[in-house]
Parts: structure tokens; C-alpha cells; sequence
């Protein structure tokens, strides 16, 4: 089954496709992106401005295009808490349906946790025990912490890389004096939920996922891309934090020079960071494995989850019976 997963964001119109089948591996086939920026778009009022749906429509018409052209099972296509908070929402969710044919659907953001920790559990499997989840997005962050595919606790912040540059760090290089701000206001924001979160029991392992982590981890010392995904990649805090001048003093145009980081991201890796780093010290966290799979893996683990299997198992068939004991026959025994 080919499946195509069309994730919108706050940087980039994100089509990943994928083979699915029952009992193997989502088989990444091709991806492609385009960019939509309007984490920096966005009024006071909420709305998201004209020229930054412009630039939306227009992503999402280039990815459907490439989908109709990969013979696709499936296109599904949704948007992530930029555009779910906007407060002209449905005005653009209208205007891309109708120019696009596509109608992009939008998850609550505990479903984003949900989702993503799924993702992270099928990729480092059941030996993880425990498990922590952070995700840091434009527009927010997510945790989530359980044992199993469905995390006992998943919430969803306000606390996005994009979300607290434009609201805290006008600047370029910002201000001394916001970058203070803001690093108050996340240790803040929070204090309440790492709270709730440490008072359960130790996760065996934590993980991180995102571009803003893997990107933090690379800038600190970790495998770039051509080390392939199964090479472990891992977020140290003191490291993190030893970087957090540099960030905080550079412009946008020395940060896009750093390892690890893209240019389209410089602009809010130092939100970013500082999200990352009060997330580690408030949970007590030293470091965190970063996960090369995300949202999207997770909405097609989700998927290939409700695909029937193909076929009975050679080693069960047989043995599978229908069982009923003895004593329910007797209850249930016509008179």
C-alpha cells in the first residue's frame, strides 16, 4: 500500500511517502518539501497574512501534484498547530481545498504527542521500557510519557521555536534583556507539567525528536546525515548549554553557518535551544537519544495498524481454535 503523508507546517509543506504492509517497516519511497514560512507571518490578532497563505496554497499545490504523479493508495494530509491555531483557519483550510483539492484535516496537539510517541516507540521497540517523549515544533512542544503505543500522559504547549522568536526575540541579534525574558517565561511555563512528569516513575530512556533537536544535536557534536539513520545520535544538555551564548550573540546569517543548522531555521534555533535546555532541566535530564522518526511515521504506524494482514500464519494455522469453557457451554445451553 503507497501512502502519502502531506504535513504543513510553520517552515515547509512536507510530503513523505511511504510503502506500508503489515509486519515490515514503513519503506520511505521519495520526499519533498516546500516551503511555507509563516511562523513569521502571523498578526497580533492571529491571523496568518495574506502574502504567508499565498505562499501555503502554493506548497501545497506543488506537493499534491508530485502525489497524483506517484500512483498513491492514499494522500493523507493534515496541518500542525500553526495553522490549527490560526485564527483565520478555516478561511485558509477553504481556500486549499478548493485550489488545491486538498483537504488538509488538523490533530489536537495532545494527538500530535500521541502520535509522535508512537513513532518513537516502533523505533527503538519494546526493550525502551519507559519511555519520555519531547518534540519541539514551530508552534509548540509536545511530551509524552508511557510504557506502551499509547503514552499514559501526552500534552501539547504553546512553547514552538517559531511561536516564542516572533513573540520574544524581535532582535537580530536579539537583545540581551528578551533572551532573559524568555528564558523566564518557558522555566515558567514549565514548572507545572515537569512537575507532573517527575513524580512518575524514571523513564528507562528519553527521547527527542524534531528538526529543532536534531539540529541542536548536530550542532553540538552529534553524526550528520551521512551516518544513516541507525547511527546513534544523542543531545547532551551541558553541551546545550555551553552553546546558548553564541547562539544568543550571533545574527541570523553567522547562526545559518553552524553546523547542523539550516538557514530557513536560524532565524528561531535560539527559541529553540533555550526551549530544549530549561526542558532537560526541569525534568533532571542530562541527555536524550534523538529519534530520526516523528509525526509523520507516526500517523503512518497508526495507518499500516488498521491494514488487515495478507495472510494466516503458517506457524498458527491450526492451532487457532475458537475456545469456549465448559462451564459457559453449560450456562448458555439451549434447554
Amino acid at each position: 500500500m503507497r501512502v502519502g503523508v502531506l504535513d504543513v507546517g510553520s517552515n515547509s509543506a512536507h510530503l513523505q511517502i511511504l510503502e506500508l504492509w503489515p509486519g515490515e517497516r514503513p519503506r520511505p519511497i521519495t520526499s519533498v518539501k516546500h516551503p511555507t514560512l509563516l511562523a513569521e507571518a502571523i498578526s497580533s490578532s492571529g491571523h496568518i497574512h495574506a502574502p504567508a497563505v499565498d505562499r501555503l496554497v502554493t506548497a501545497v499545490r506543488a506537493t499534491a501534484r508530485r502525489a497524483a504523479s506517484e500512483n498513491l493508495d492514499e494522500l493523507i494530509a493534515f496541518a500542525t498547530s500553526t495553522v490549527r491555531d490560526a485564527a483565520n483557519r478555516e478561511a485558509i483550510l477553504a481556500r486549499v481545498a478548493a485550489e488545491t483539492g486538498v483537504r488538509l484535516g488538523h490533530l489536537s496537539g495532545r494527538d500530535e504527542a500521541r502520535l509522535t510517541f508512537l513513532a518513537a516507540r516502533d523505533w527503538y521497540g519494546w526493550s525502551a521500557g519507559p519511555m519520555l517523549l519531547m518534540d519541539i515544533g514551530g508552534g509548540s512542544t509536545e511530551l509524552a510519557y508511557g510504557e506502551g503505543e499509547e503514552p499514559a500522559l501526552a500534552v501539547s504547549l504553546p512553547l514552538g521555536a517559531g511561536r516564542l522568536t516572533r513573540a520574544y526575540l524581535p532582535g537580530d541579534p536579539p537583545r540581551g534583556r528578551d533572551v532573559r525574558r524568555l528564558r523566564r517565561f518557558v522555566y515558567e511555563r514549565l514548572g507545572p507539567i515537569t512537575g507532573e512528569i517527575r513524580a512518575l516513575p524514571d523513564p528507562l530512556r528519553v527521547v527527542a525528536t524534531s528538526k529543532t533537536f536534531k539540529q541542536l544535536a548536530r550542532l553540538t557534536g552529534a553524526p550528520g546525515n551521512a551516518a544513516g539513520p541507525y547511527a546513534r545520535r544523542v543531545l547532551s544538555r551541558g553541551a546545550l548549554r555551553d552553546w546558548l551564548p553564541t547562539l544568543a550573540k550571533t545574527d541570523d546569517r553567522h547562526r545559518a553557518r553552524l553546523k547542523g543548522v539550516a538557514k530557513t531555521r536560524a532565524h528561531q534555533i535560539l527559541a529553540g535551544a533555550i526551549v530544549a535546555e530549561a526542558l532537560m532541566t526541569t525534568l533532571g535530564l542530562e541527555c536524550a537519544d534523538v529519534c530520526p522518526w516523528a509525526l509523520r511515521e507516526g500517523i503512518a504506524a497508526r495507518r499500516m495498524r488498521t491494514i488487515p494482514a495478507l495472510t494466516v500464519s503458517r506457524e498458527l494455522d491450526g492451532l487457532v481454535q475458537q475456545f469456549v469453557p465448559r462451564r459457559l457451554r453449560r450456562l448458555t445451553a439451549t434447554p
